[in-house]
C-alpha cells in the first residue's frame, strides 16, 4: 500500500487575514499567493471572504487573472455565505471558480445566529448549490463551529452529513471554529465520520486556542482525513491557526505513510513574506521559522553537535537555513570554533582561549554578540594580548550634564604610582584626555598627540555588542594606530588609549 498524499489549503489570505490588525495590498495578496503556489507547491489556497469590500474583489481578481494564465484557476477558493445567491454573484465577478460555502455545523449557532430549523436551513444551502451548479462553481461546504456540534448537538451534525452526502459538493471542511478540541477528540470524532461516509473528501481546519493546533492536525491525519487547511506563521484570530511550517515538519517525520507536496525548503522563505507584508513579528522561538530556532546556546552543546551531531534534531538545510552557534557568556570554546570555521579563520588553542575568554567577558554585560563582531575581537585581543602592563587606567567616572560641560575623573597607575586628576572638556572624551595630559605634565611625561579618530561598528552585524574605536597616534618619531572594543564608544576610546601608553 503506497503513501496517502494529503491535500494542503493554505487559508493564510483569508483566515490569515483576519488577524488583528491585519491587511493586505491586492499587489501584496497577489505576491503571496504566487509563492504559494510555484514555490511552496501549495495545493489549494483560500483567498478572501466573499462581498467584504471593493478592494478585496480587486484582490481576488487579480489573483484569480494570474491564475487562469498559469491553469491555476481551480486552486483558488473564497469563502461564501447562505446568502440566496449573493456570493455567487460576487465571487463570479471575481473569476472564482470554487466556493468554501460556510453552514452551520452546531445547532446553538443555527438557533442563535440563524434562528432557523435544520430544515429550512437545508433549503437555503439547496438554493445556494444550484445557483453554484448554473454557474459552473465548485463546492466545498464548511460546518461553523463544527467541533461543539460534535460535543453537544451530534445527531444534527450528523444530519447536515446525510443532507450533504446527497448533493454534488466536492469536500466537507470541518472547522474547530474555536479551538476547543483535544487531540483525542478530533481523531475519535473524524473517525466517526469517515467510518460512516468514507467517500467523503473530509480536510480538517484548526485553531490554537490551547496550541494543540499541530497535534490536532497530526491526528485528523491518522484519523482519515484527506487535506488540512492551515496558515503560514500560524495567521489567525485569536491564538491563531495551525502553522504551516510546523504540521508539514511533523507529517514528513512522525507519518512515514502519508506524504504533502509542500516544498518545505520554502517554508522560512514564505514566512519572512508573510511577516514583511502583515506587519506581525515572528516569536524568535517559534518551530522552523524562528530566528533561534536552530542556535545553539550553550558550548557543551556545541561540542556535542562535533562529537557524532550529540544534540542534533532537525536539520536546518531542510527549510533554507543554517545552524548557528550563539555567542555570549555561555559560549565553550566549540561555540567560538565552529563560527570561526564558517569565517574560515584558523586559531590556535592560546588564541581560541584568549578570544573565548573576551566573548564570555561581554556576555556577562548582557550583550549579544554576533559573528560579525568576532573579527574585531580577535583584532583587539590578539593585537594587543600582554597583561603585564606598566601603565594602567585603573578608574575613571564620565559625567555629562544639560547646560554643563562633560567632566572626568581618573585615577591611574604609572609605574606602581597612583595618579588623580579631574579636568573638563568638549566631549567626554575630550574632557578624559585632559585629565589624562593634567597627570603626564605633573610627571614631565608627553604625550602623543591625536590626530584622528574614527568610530566603526561590524558590517552586517545585528548586536548592540561592540563597536571599535581606532585612533591615529604621531609621537613625533613616527604615527601608530590603537584600537579599542567595547560596547560603549567612549570607552572604547579609552581602552585604544591605554594601548597606546603602553606601546
Amino acid at each position: 500500500m503506497g503513501k496517502k498524499l494529503i491535500e494542503i489549503m493554505d487559508t493564510t489570505l483569508r483566515d490569515g487575514e483576519q488577524t488583528s490588525g491585519v491587511s493586505y495590498t491586492p499587489n501584496e495578496k497577489l505576491t503571496i499567493a504566487k509563492f504559494l503556489i510555484n514555490k511552496l507547491n501549495i495545493d489549494r489556497i483560500e483567498v478572501a471572504s466573499a462581498r467584504v469590500s471593493d478592494g478585496e474583489l480587486e484582490s481576488v481578481k487579480k489573483i484569480t487573472n494570474w491564475a487562469k494564465k498559469n491553469k491555476k484557476i481551480n486552486c483558488i477558493e473564497v469563502l461564501t455565505f447562505v446568502d440566496n445567491g449573493l456570493s455567487i454573484e460576487w465571487i463570479s465577478k471575481a473569476n472564482c471558480k470554487v466556493q468554501n460555502l460556510l453552514t452551520k455545523g452546531s445547532l446553538n449557532h443555527l438557533k442563535y445566529q440563524l434562528k432557523k430549523t435544520p430544515k429550512d436551513h437545508f433549503n437555503d444551502i439547496s438554493e445556494v448549490l444550484k445557483k453554484a451548479s448554473n454557474k459552473k462553481i465548485i463546492t466545498n461546504v464548511y460546518l461553523e463551529d463544527w467541533s461543539n456540534g460534535m460535543k453537544n448537538s451530534k445527531k444534527y451534525v450528523f444530519e447536515s452529513l446525510d443532507f450533504l452526502y446527497k448533493h454534488n459538493i466536492k469536500r466537507l471542511l470541518l472547522p474547530d471554529t474555536l479551538g476547543i478540541l483535544t487531540h483525542y477528540q478530533v481523531y475519535q470524532f473524524i473517525d466517526e465520520i469517515k467510518n460512516k461516509f468514507p467517500d467523503f473528501h473530509i480536510d480538517f481546519h484548526g485553531h490554537n486556542d490551547y496550541d494543540l493546533s499541530v497535534s490536532n492536525a497530526i491526528e485528523a491525519v491518522r484519523a482519515g482525513c484527506d487535506g488540512l487547511h492551515l496558515t503560514v506563521n500560524g495567521m489567525g484570530e485569536r491564538a491563531g491557526n495551525t502553522p504551516l511550517s510546523s504540521t508539514i515538519a511533523s507529517i514528513n517525520d512522525f507519518l512515514p505513510n502519508f506524504y504533502t507536496n509542500v516544498n518545505e525548503s520554502n517554508l522560512y522563505q514564505a514566512s519572512k513574506i508573510v511577516s514583511t507584508f502583515s506587519g506581525q513579528t515572528v516569536s524568535s522561538n517559534k518551530p522552523i521559522v524562528g530566528e533561534n530556532v536552530f542556535t545553539q546556546t550553550a558550548g557543551v552543546h556545541a561540542d556535542g553537535d562535533n562529537k557524532k551531531n550529540l544534540y542534533y534534531n532537525l536539520s536546518p538545510e531542510r527549510f533554507g537555513r543554517k545552524r548557528k552557534y550563539a555567542l555570549g557568556k555561555t559560549s565553550g570554546k566549540a561555540n567560538i570554533k565552529n563560527n570561526l570555521d564558517e569565517l574560515g579563520i584558523k586559531l590556535s588553542d592560546k588564541e581560541l582561549k584568549m578570544v573565548t575568554s573576551k566573548v564570555i567577558e561581554l556576555g556577562d554585560k548582557k550583550e549579544r554578540v554576533t559573528i560579525e563582531d568576532l573579527p574585531y575581537i580577535i583584532n583587539d585581543v590578539l593585537d594587543y594580548p600582554e597583561k603585564n602592563n606598566k601603565i594602567i587606567i585603573d578608574s575613571y567616572v564620565l559625567t555629562s550634564a544639560k547646560t554643563l560641560k562633560p567632566s572626568t575623573s581618573l585615577s591611574m597607575i604609572i609605574k606602581d604610582k597612583l595618579y588623580q586628576e579631574t579636568a573638563s572638556g568638549d566631549g567626554q572624551f575630550d574632557a578624559f584626555m585632559n585629565a589624562l595630559k593634567n597627570i603626564y605634565q605633573s610627571i614631565n611625561l608627553k604625550l602623543p598627540k591625536l590626530i584622528d579618530y574614527s568610530v566603526r561598528i561590524p558590517p552586517g552585524s545585528d548586536s548592540d555588542a561592540l563597536c571599535e574605536t581606532t585612533i591615529t597616534w604621531d609621537s613625533g618619531k613616527k604615527k601608530f594606530k590603537t584600537r579599542g572594543l567595547d560596547s560603549d564608544q567612549t570607552v572604547a576610546a579609552i581602552k585604544a588609549t591605554e594601548k597606546m601608553l603602553n606601546v
